[in-house]
């Protein structure tokens, strides 16, 4: 548990002085995150089967590639530049034709690269986007997230009897995915009304954030089962006791894809 304490408060030390900030030290910072995120995507597929370091390179590279698209000043949300898309299509698929030999690099190492970079690059930007349109609706977006988290996980504890998916994560039961959800519902939905947007129809925002709890927990599934599939407990060991940045960030990321869906709504 002390071990915990502090790692977390050593990154709070970190992310709370950029959030403040903002502008280029905090682009940087999203950057940074972004690049270590890739590397653990990368780490765990090579715990099976090593990369060319060609593909490493130019994944790394594509991290930037997309990050910079998203400027400092401001973002215009839902806009892609196809040119970045194409690039990197080419760059990461074309290699598999050229080293024409499935040890090295197959059809599935060539489609997982893809779409993790594609994965990681583009919700990491939305730290960026959403900072730059009102930076409230990223601490709107964590508590959903860490509300529903905590109190999936107490209510499952408390009450649990009914498995929510055992080949996945044995813990999680149905009783602490639906306490979870309300909790973080009611609480998330406190804070932008008061906060973020008073004006906002209320009911819309209950809805939009009801449904966010629910991805975030499925979010959280999601990387779940990349670790099961890979026989590992965590990402890695950068926070220690807690693991990695996908494992601190897999619900989030989740949560701040699905809500592009919905932010014209509120």
């Amino acid at each position: 548990m002390k071990i915990r304490i502090i790692s977390a408060a050593v990154a709070l030390a970190i992310v709370i002085p950029l959030f403040i900030i903002g502008g280029i030290p905090y682009s940087l910072g999203v950057m940074v995150v972004a690049m270590l995120a890739l590397k653990e995507y990368l780490d765990m597929k090579e715990t099976k089967k090593e990369l060319p370091m060609l593909i490493k390179l130019l994944a790394y590279l594509s991290i930037p590639l997309i990050l910079l698209t998203i400027t400092v000043e401001g973002a215009s949300l839902m806009t892609i530049d196809f040119r970045i898309l194409s690039g990197i299509f080419l760059v990461l698929l074309l290699p598999m034709v050229v080293f024409h030999e499935r040890k090295i690099y197959s059809i599935n190492d060539a489609c997982y690269v893809t779409a993790g970079v594609l994965f990681i690059g583009f919700s990491m930007s939305y730290l960026i986007t959403y900072y730059n349109l009102n930076r409230l609706l990223l601490i709107y977006l964590f508590l959903i997230t860490s509300i529903t988290d905590t109190y999936a996980l107490f209510v499952g504890n408390l009450i649990g009897r009914n498995k929510l998916l055992e080949v996945v994560s044995p813990k999680k039961t149905w009783e602490g995915f639906i306490g979870g959800s309300l909790v973080g519902t009611f609480i998330s939905v406190m804070f932008y009304k008061t906060f973020v947007n008073p004006n906002v129809v209320l009911s819309n925002l209950i809805v939009i954030t009801l449904f966010l709890t629910i991805i975030g927990q499925l979010g959280d599934l999601f990387f779940s089962a990349i670790k099961r599939y890979y026989d590992k407990k965590d990402f890695s060991n950068i926070m220690p006791g807690h693991g990695g940045i996908l494992d601190r960030l897999d619900s989030f990321i989740f949560v701040m894809l699905a809500f592009s869906l919905f932010i014209t709504l509120l």
